[in-house]
Protein backbone atom coordinates (compact mmCIF):
# COMPACT_ATOMS: atom_id res chain seq x y z
CA UNK A 1 0.00 0.00 0.00
CA UNK A 2 2.78 2.40 0.74
CA UNK A 3 4.51 1.85 -2.33
CA UNK A 4 1.23 2.47 -4.62
CA UNK A 5 0.71 5.75 -2.34
CA UNK A 6 4.02 6.24 -2.83
CA UNK A 7 3.88 5.56 -7.20
CA UNK A 8 0.44 7.69 -7.23
CA UNK A 9 1.67 10.90 -6.10
CA UNK A 10 4.72 10.64 -8.48
CA UNK A 11 2.74 10.14 -11.38
CA UNK A 12 1.81 13.07 -13.29
CA UNK A 13 -2.24 11.64 -13.24
CA UNK A 14 -2.25 12.39 -9.26
CA UNK A 15 -2.24 16.22 -10.18
CA UNK A 16 -4.97 16.20 -12.04
CA UNK A 17 -7.27 13.76 -10.31
CA UNK A 18 -6.61 15.88 -6.85
CA UNK A 19 -7.40 19.18 -8.97
CA UNK A 20 -10.28 17.48 -10.15
CA UNK A 21 -12.01 16.24 -7.25
CA UNK A 22 -10.91 19.46 -5.46
CA UNK A 23 -13.51 21.48 -8.42
CA UNK A 24 -16.31 18.97 -8.15
CA UNK A 25 -16.44 19.40 -4.49
CA UNK A 26 -16.14 23.01 -4.70
CA UNK A 27 -18.85 23.05 -7.62
CA UNK A 28 -21.00 20.84 -5.50
CA UNK A 29 -20.80 22.56 -2.33
CA UNK A 30 -21.60 26.04 -4.09
CA UNK A 31 -25.07 24.50 -5.78
CA UNK A 32 -26.32 23.11 -2.07
CA UNK A 33 -27.71 24.77 0.85
CA UNK A 34 -23.94 25.15 2.12
CA UNK A 35 -22.86 27.92 -0.23
CA UNK A 36 -23.04 30.53 1.87
CA UNK A 37 -20.39 28.72 4.68
CA UNK A 38 -18.51 28.41 1.61
CA UNK A 39 -18.66 32.16 0.32
CA UNK A 40 -18.04 33.68 4.03
CA UNK A 41 -14.92 31.48 4.76
CA UNK A 42 -13.28 32.11 1.89
CA UNK A 43 -14.32 35.76 2.40
CA UNK A 44 -12.25 35.83 5.49
CA UNK A 45 -10.81 39.49 6.14
CA UNK A 46 -7.28 38.40 6.52
CA UNK A 47 -5.56 42.36 5.42
CA UNK A 48 -1.61 42.84 4.47
CA UNK A 49 -0.38 44.64 7.45
CA UNK A 50 3.30 46.06 7.20
CA UNK A 51 3.23 48.98 8.97
CA UNK A 52 7.17 49.45 9.72
CA UNK A 53 7.87 49.23 5.99
CA UNK A 54 4.29 51.62 5.44
CA UNK A 55 2.81 47.86 3.22
CA UNK A 56 -0.85 47.51 3.97
CA UNK A 57 -3.47 45.94 1.84
CA UNK A 58 -7.18 44.64 2.12
CA UNK A 59 -6.81 40.79 1.49
CA UNK A 60 -9.38 38.19 2.03
CA UNK A 61 -8.64 34.50 2.02
CA UNK A 62 -8.97 33.94 -1.53
CA UNK A 63 -6.89 36.86 -2.22
CA UNK A 64 -3.66 35.18 -0.26
CA UNK A 65 -4.77 32.23 -2.05
CA UNK A 66 -5.05 33.98 -5.75
CA UNK A 67 -1.84 36.20 -5.33
CA UNK A 68 0.27 34.82 -2.94
CA UNK A 69 -0.46 30.83 -3.57
CA UNK A 70 -0.35 31.20 -7.25
CA UNK A 71 2.42 33.46 -7.60
CA UNK A 72 4.59 30.13 -6.26
CA UNK A 73 2.91 28.45 -8.31
CA UNK A 74 3.81 30.40 -11.39
CA UNK A 75 7.24 30.65 -9.98
CA UNK A 76 7.28 26.79 -10.61
CA UNK A 77 5.71 26.83 -14.14
CA UNK A 78 8.37 30.04 -14.68
CA UNK A 79 11.54 27.29 -13.56
CA UNK A 80 10.16 24.89 -15.58
CA UNK A 81 9.53 26.42 -18.47
CA UNK A 82 13.41 28.27 -17.97
CA UNK A 83 14.92 24.91 -17.80
CA UNK A 84 12.74 23.99 -20.82
CA UNK A 85 14.23 27.04 -22.78
CA UNK A 86 17.70 26.38 -21.52
CA UNK A 87 18.05 22.67 -22.61
CA UNK A 88 14.87 21.09 -23.28
CA UNK A 89 11.83 21.56 -25.71
CA UNK A 90 12.16 25.46 -25.83
CA UNK A 91 15.77 25.18 -26.56
CA UNK A 92 15.41 26.49 -30.48
CA UNK A 93 14.59 29.81 -31.50
CA UNK A 94 12.34 27.96 -34.27
CA UNK A 95 10.55 25.70 -31.12
CA UNK A 96 10.60 29.35 -28.73
CA UNK A 97 8.40 31.34 -31.28
CA UNK A 98 5.47 28.98 -31.58
CA UNK A 99 3.46 29.33 -28.37
CA UNK A 100 3.90 32.50 -28.55
CA UNK A 101 2.41 33.16 -31.88
CA UNK A 102 0.07 30.42 -31.18
CA UNK A 103 -0.53 32.68 -27.81
CA UNK A 104 -1.81 35.50 -30.13
CA UNK A 105 -4.16 33.78 -31.88
CA UNK A 106 -5.23 32.45 -29.00
CA UNK A 107 -5.81 36.16 -27.38
CA UNK A 108 -6.58 37.51 -30.86
CA UNK A 109 -9.60 35.31 -32.35
CA UNK A 110 -11.66 35.04 -29.32
CA UNK A 111 -12.33 38.26 -28.65
CA UNK A 112 -13.31 38.71 -32.62
CA UNK A 113 -15.72 36.17 -32.19
CA UNK A 114 -17.08 37.98 -28.72
CA UNK A 115 -17.66 40.94 -30.24
CA UNK A 116 -19.25 39.85 -33.36
CA UNK A 117 -22.12 38.17 -31.02
CA UNK A 118 -21.86 41.73 -28.94
CA UNK A 119 -21.37 44.28 -31.18
CA UNK A 120 -23.92 47.19 -30.81
CA UNK A 121 -24.17 46.60 -27.01
CA UNK A 122 -21.74 48.71 -24.84
CA UNK A 123 -22.10 47.29 -21.95
CA UNK A 124 -21.70 44.00 -22.83
CA UNK A 125 -18.60 45.09 -24.89
CA UNK A 126 -17.19 45.70 -22.03
CA UNK A 127 -16.54 41.80 -21.44
CA UNK A 128 -14.39 41.11 -24.38
CA UNK A 129 -11.19 39.97 -22.95
CA UNK A 130 -13.38 37.41 -21.39
CA UNK A 131 -12.59 34.40 -23.38
CA UNK A 132 -8.87 35.37 -24.22
CA UNK A 133 -7.25 34.05 -21.45
CA UNK A 134 -6.22 30.54 -20.72
CA UNK A 135 -6.45 28.60 -16.95
CA UNK A 136 -3.18 27.78 -16.29
CA UNK A 137 -3.97 25.59 -13.10
CA UNK A 138 -6.93 23.89 -14.89
CA UNK A 139 -5.18 23.24 -18.31
CA UNK A 140 -1.97 22.27 -16.38
CA UNK A 141 -4.30 20.08 -14.43
CA UNK A 142 -6.50 18.74 -17.20
CA UNK A 143 -3.48 17.39 -19.01
CA UNK A 144 -2.03 15.53 -16.54
CA UNK A 145 -4.76 13.56 -16.02
CA UNK A 146 -3.70 11.75 -18.95
CA UNK A 147 -0.59 10.80 -18.18
CA UNK A 148 1.82 9.75 -20.99
CA UNK A 149 -1.64 9.72 -23.67
CA UNK A 150 0.30 13.39 -24.04
CA UNK A 151 3.29 14.10 -25.01
CA UNK A 152 5.79 16.14 -23.54
CA UNK A 153 6.85 18.67 -25.58
CA UNK A 154 2.93 19.10 -26.56
CA UNK A 155 2.89 19.76 -22.14
CA UNK A 156 5.50 22.05 -22.54
CA UNK A 157 3.86 24.09 -25.60
CA UNK A 158 0.35 24.10 -23.27
CA UNK A 159 2.05 25.20 -20.19
CA UNK A 160 4.11 27.52 -22.15
CA UNK A 161 1.22 29.35 -24.33
CA UNK A 162 -0.50 29.76 -21.13
CA UNK A 163 1.65 31.63 -19.31
CA UNK A 164 2.12 33.90 -22.53
CA UNK A 165 -1.72 33.63 -22.83
CA UNK A 166 -1.70 35.08 -19.22
CA UNK A 167 0.70 38.04 -19.17
CA UNK A 168 -1.26 39.08 -22.23
CA UNK A 169 -4.46 38.98 -20.38
CA UNK A 170 -2.84 40.48 -17.35
CA UNK A 171 -2.23 43.73 -19.52
CA UNK A 172 -5.54 43.75 -20.64
CA UNK A 173 -6.46 44.07 -17.44
CA UNK A 174 -3.80 46.87 -16.89
CA UNK A 175 -5.01 48.84 -19.72
CA UNK A 176 -8.73 48.27 -19.74
CA UNK A 177 -9.71 47.51 -16.55
CA UNK A 178 -7.60 48.90 -14.12
CA UNK A 179 -8.06 52.94 -13.14
CA UNK A 180 -5.57 53.14 -10.49
CA UNK A 181 -1.96 52.07 -11.26
CA UNK A 182 0.06 53.07 -9.26
CA UNK A 183 3.54 54.30 -10.87
CA UNK A 184 5.27 54.23 -7.45
CA UNK A 185 4.87 50.77 -7.30
CA UNK A 186 5.77 50.22 -10.30
CA UNK A 187 8.75 51.56 -10.38
CA UNK A 188 9.83 49.84 -7.35
CA UNK A 189 8.71 46.56 -9.08
CA UNK A 190 11.82 48.04 -11.30
CA UNK A 191 14.20 48.12 -8.73
CA UNK A 192 13.35 44.78 -7.20
CA UNK A 193 14.42 43.45 -10.97
CA UNK A 194 17.20 44.86 -10.29
CA UNK A 195 18.28 43.37 -7.54
CA UNK A 196 17.49 39.91 -8.52
CA UNK A 197 19.34 41.11 -11.88
CA UNK A 198 22.84 41.95 -9.57
CA UNK A 199 22.10 38.74 -8.33
CA UNK A 200 22.03 36.37 -11.29
CA UNK A 201 25.32 38.22 -12.59
CA UNK A 202 27.50 37.98 -10.07
CA UNK A 203 25.93 34.28 -9.48
CA UNK A 204 25.23 34.12 -5.97
CA UNK A 205 24.90 30.63 -5.31
CA UNK A 206 22.66 30.81 -2.45
CA UNK A 207 18.62 30.75 -3.06
CA UNK A 208 17.76 32.72 0.21
CA UNK A 209 18.72 36.02 -1.59
CA UNK A 210 16.66 35.57 -4.42
CA UNK A 211 13.48 34.65 -2.47
CA UNK A 212 14.02 37.36 -0.29
CA UNK A 213 13.93 39.72 -3.64
CA UNK A 214 11.16 37.53 -4.65
CA UNK A 215 9.13 38.51 -1.61
CA UNK A 216 10.04 42.21 -2.04
CA UNK A 217 9.25 42.16 -5.83
CA UNK A 218 5.34 40.10 -4.73
CA UNK A 219 4.93 43.07 -2.32
CA UNK A 220 5.71 45.95 -5.25
CA UNK A 221 3.70 44.34 -8.14
CA UNK A 222 0.38 43.55 -5.48
CA UNK A 223 0.57 46.83 -4.47
CA UNK A 224 1.07 48.33 -8.04
CA UNK A 225 -2.97 47.11 -9.08
CA UNK A 226 -1.48 44.18 -11.21
CA UNK A 227 -2.46 40.69 -10.75
CA UNK A 228 0.55 39.77 -8.30
CA UNK A 229 0.87 35.93 -9.61
CA UNK A 230 2.76 37.85 -12.26
CA UNK A 231 5.83 38.15 -9.65
CA UNK A 232 6.21 34.70 -9.41
CA UNK A 233 6.96 34.36 -13.50
CA UNK A 234 9.29 37.33 -13.11
CA UNK A 235 11.42 35.93 -10.18
CA UNK A 236 11.88 32.54 -12.37
CA UNK A 237 13.75 34.30 -15.12
CA UNK A 238 16.47 35.58 -12.70
CA UNK A 239 17.37 32.33 -10.73
CA UNK A 240 20.36 30.53 -12.39
CA UNK A 241 20.75 27.26 -13.69
CA UNK A 242 23.74 26.47 -12.27
CA UNK A 243 26.15 27.98 -10.10
CA UNK A 244 29.41 26.59 -9.83
CA UNK A 245 28.14 23.71 -11.18
CA UNK A 246 25.75 23.35 -8.58
CA UNK A 247 22.18 22.78 -9.79
CA UNK A 248 20.02 26.24 -8.13
CA UNK A 249 17.12 26.16 -10.43
CA UNK A 250 16.38 22.35 -10.92
CA UNK A 251 16.61 21.78 -7.36
CA UNK A 252 14.48 25.16 -6.49
CA UNK A 253 11.71 23.77 -8.82
CA UNK A 254 12.07 19.88 -6.87
CA UNK A 255 11.92 21.16 -3.66
CA UNK A 256 8.79 23.34 -4.40
CA UNK A 257 6.67 20.95 -6.91
CA UNK A 258 5.34 18.74 -3.83
CA UNK A 259 3.69 21.63 -2.64
CA UNK A 260 2.24 23.25 -5.53
CA UNK A 261 1.17 20.31 -7.24
CA UNK A 262 -0.71 18.88 -4.00
CA UNK A 263 -1.34 21.63 -1.87
CA UNK A 264 -1.33 25.16 -3.75
CA UNK A 265 -3.42 23.58 -6.81
CA UNK A 266 -6.09 21.66 -4.72
CA UNK A 267 -6.84 24.54 -2.54
CA UNK A 268 -6.75 27.43 -5.25
CA UNK A 269 -9.45 24.67 -7.36
CA UNK A 270 -11.89 24.59 -4.10
CA UNK A 271 -11.38 28.38 -3.62
CA UNK A 272 -12.14 29.07 -7.16
CA UNK A 273 -14.15 26.36 -8.60
CA UNK A 274 -17.36 27.34 -6.41
CA UNK A 275 -19.29 28.65 -9.28
CA UNK A 276 -23.23 28.84 -8.42
CA UNK A 277 -25.63 28.36 -11.09
CA UNK A 278 -29.25 29.96 -9.77
CA UNK A 279 -32.05 30.45 -11.82
CA UNK A 280 -30.86 28.15 -14.72
CA UNK A 281 -32.79 27.84 -18.17
CA UNK A 282 -31.83 26.68 -21.65
CA UNK A 283 -33.02 30.26 -22.78
CA UNK A 284 -29.98 31.50 -21.22
CA UNK A 285 -27.64 30.18 -23.85
CA UNK A 286 -29.70 32.18 -26.21
CA UNK A 287 -27.94 35.31 -25.15
CA UNK A 288 -25.47 37.48 -26.25
CA UNK A 289 -22.84 37.06 -23.76
CA UNK A 290 -23.20 33.57 -22.93
CA UNK A 291 -23.04 32.92 -26.77
CA UNK A 292 -19.85 34.85 -27.25
CA UNK A 293 -17.97 33.14 -24.41
CA UNK A 294 -18.69 29.65 -25.42
CA UNK A 295 -17.71 30.29 -28.91
CA UNK A 296 -15.21 32.26 -27.98
CA UNK A 297 -13.58 29.98 -25.76
CA UNK A 298 -14.19 26.47 -27.40
CA UNK A 299 -14.08 27.52 -31.14
CA UNK A 300 -12.38 30.77 -30.82
CA UNK A 301 -9.49 29.52 -28.76
CA UNK A 302 -9.01 26.42 -30.77
CA UNK A 303 -9.12 28.04 -34.34
CA UNK A 304 -6.77 31.06 -33.10
CA UNK A 305 -4.07 28.72 -31.85
CA UNK A 306 -4.38 26.36 -34.80
CA UNK A 307 -4.34 28.62 -37.12
CA UNK A 308 -1.90 30.93 -36.29
CA UNK A 309 0.45 27.66 -35.36
CA UNK A 310 -0.14 26.58 -38.60
CA UNK A 311 0.58 29.88 -40.38
CA UNK A 312 4.20 29.87 -38.47
CA UNK A 313 5.13 26.20 -39.07
CA UNK A 314 4.07 26.46 -43.28
CA UNK A 315 6.53 29.55 -43.26
CA UNK A 316 8.95 27.57 -41.16
CA UNK A 317 9.09 30.55 -38.21
CA UNK A 318 8.90 27.96 -36.05
CA UNK A 319 8.67 24.13 -36.09
CA UNK A 320 6.42 21.37 -35.08
CA UNK A 321 6.54 20.41 -31.27
CA UNK A 322 9.60 17.41 -30.81
CA UNK A 323 7.15 13.83 -32.04
CA UNK A 324 3.77 15.77 -32.31
CA UNK A 325 1.53 16.04 -35.32
CA UNK A 326 -0.78 18.15 -36.39
CA UNK A 327 -3.36 15.70 -34.68
CA UNK A 328 -2.06 15.88 -31.37
CA UNK A 329 -1.44 20.10 -31.72
CA UNK A 330 -5.14 20.74 -32.34
CA UNK A 331 -6.05 18.39 -29.12
CA UNK A 332 -3.31 20.91 -27.34
CA UNK A 333 -4.87 23.85 -28.91
CA UNK A 334 -8.79 22.66 -26.87
CA UNK A 335 -7.11 22.58 -23.58
CA UNK A 336 -5.94 26.25 -23.84
CA UNK A 337 -9.76 26.59 -24.01
CA UNK A 338 -10.12 26.22 -20.22
CA UNK A 339 -10.91 29.64 -19.48
CA UNK A 340 -11.74 29.10 -16.04
CA UNK A 341 -10.50 31.47 -12.93
CA UNK A 342 -8.83 34.13 -15.01
CA UNK A 343 -11.92 34.42 -17.20
CA UNK A 344 -14.47 34.46 -14.06
CA UNK A 345 -12.03 37.27 -12.49
CA UNK A 346 -12.24 39.44 -15.80
CA UNK A 347 -15.64 38.88 -15.49
CA UNK A 348 -15.78 39.90 -12.20
CA UNK A 349 -14.14 43.43 -13.63
CA UNK A 350 -16.67 43.84 -16.88
CA UNK A 351 -19.38 43.11 -15.36
CA UNK A 352 -18.70 44.82 -11.61
CA UNK A 353 -22.21 46.84 -11.49
CA UNK A 354 -24.74 44.22 -13.62
CA UNK A 355 -25.12 40.81 -11.64
CA UNK A 356 -27.37 39.62 -14.66
CA UNK A 357 -24.79 39.85 -16.92
CA UNK A 358 -21.99 38.20 -14.51
CA UNK A 359 -24.38 35.39 -14.14
CA UNK A 360 -24.47 34.92 -17.97
CA UNK A 361 -20.66 34.93 -18.07
CA UNK A 362 -20.28 32.40 -14.97
CA UNK A 363 -21.93 30.27 -16.98
CA UNK A 364 -20.50 31.00 -20.14
CA UNK A 365 -17.06 30.25 -18.46
CA UNK A 366 -18.08 27.05 -16.98
CA UNK A 367 -20.18 25.86 -20.26
CA UNK A 368 -17.36 26.78 -22.52
CA UNK A 369 -14.18 25.27 -20.29
CA UNK A 370 -16.04 22.50 -19.56
CA UNK A 371 -16.87 22.04 -23.48
CA UNK A 372 -13.51 21.85 -24.41
CA UNK A 373 -12.26 19.22 -21.77
CA UNK A 374 -14.84 16.86 -22.59
CA UNK A 375 -14.17 17.77 -26.23
CA UNK A 376 -10.14 16.94 -26.21
CA UNK A 377 -10.90 13.87 -23.38
CA UNK A 378 -13.23 12.18 -26.54
CA UNK A 379 -11.15 12.81 -29.08
CA UNK A 380 -7.77 11.27 -26.96
CA UNK A 381 -9.74 8.17 -25.95
CA UNK A 382 -12.06 7.30 -28.86
CA UNK A 383 -9.33 8.33 -31.80
CA UNK A 384 -6.57 7.16 -29.59
CA UNK A 385 -3.73 9.63 -31.47
CA UNK A 386 -0.51 8.00 -31.65
CA UNK A 387 2.60 10.14 -30.37
CA UNK A 388 6.31 9.67 -29.20
CA UNK A 389 5.80 9.60 -25.76
CA UNK A 390 8.72 11.61 -23.56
Amino acid sequence: MQKLIKTFFKSEVAVGISLTIAAILALMISNSTSYQIYQDFFAINLPLSLDFIGISKEMTLLDWINDFLMAIFFLLVGLELKKEILLGELSTNTKRYLPFIAACGGVIMPILIFCFFNKGNAENMRGFAIPCATDIAFAYGAIALFGKKISNSLKVFVVALAVIDDLIAILIIAFFYSDNIDLTYILLSCFALLLLAILNFFSVKKILPYLLCGIFLWLMVLKTGIHASLAGVLLSMFIPMKVSNEPLLPKLAHQIAPAVNFLILPIFAFANAGVRIENFSYDIFLQPVVLGIVAGLFFGKQIGVMLFSFIAIKLKISAMPSGANWLELYIAAIFTAIGFTMSLFIAGLSFDTNQQLFDEAKIGILFGSLLSVIFASLIIFIIKPTNNKK
